[in-house]
């Protein structure tokens, strides 16, 4: 439970990283739509049409997740880190 704790508080004092992960995810979540916009509107029903609207699904789905986490990361670990009481054991003394 110590570790998961420290990589959340980890986690948490990275938001230029956060925000990487939630920038790219939501690229690839863009990517997915566009393979599945393109499978449907661009290219004749076929096998070409279905693997690249599974190949957009995969991305969107892959993209969903990463934004999630990298948002979730910006904001609510953030706010757990303001709150964490423990936080000021990790900190080293002023000198």
């Amino acid at each position: 439970m110590s570790r998961l704790k420290d990589w959340l508080r980890q986690q948490a004092q990275n938001p230029r990283g956060n925000l990487r992960l939630l920038l790219s995810g939501a690229g690839l979540f863009f990517c997915g739509v566009g393979g599945i916009s393109m499978a449907q509107y661009s290219l004749p029903p076929g096998l070409k049409a279905e693997l690249l609207a599974l190949a957009g699904l995969i991305l969107t789905i892959a993209g969903s997740i990463l934004a999630l986490i990298g948002y979730l990361s910006l904001s609510v670990l953030r706010i757990w880190h303001i709150l964490d009481d423990d936080d000021e054991q990790h900190r080293d003394p002023p000198p």
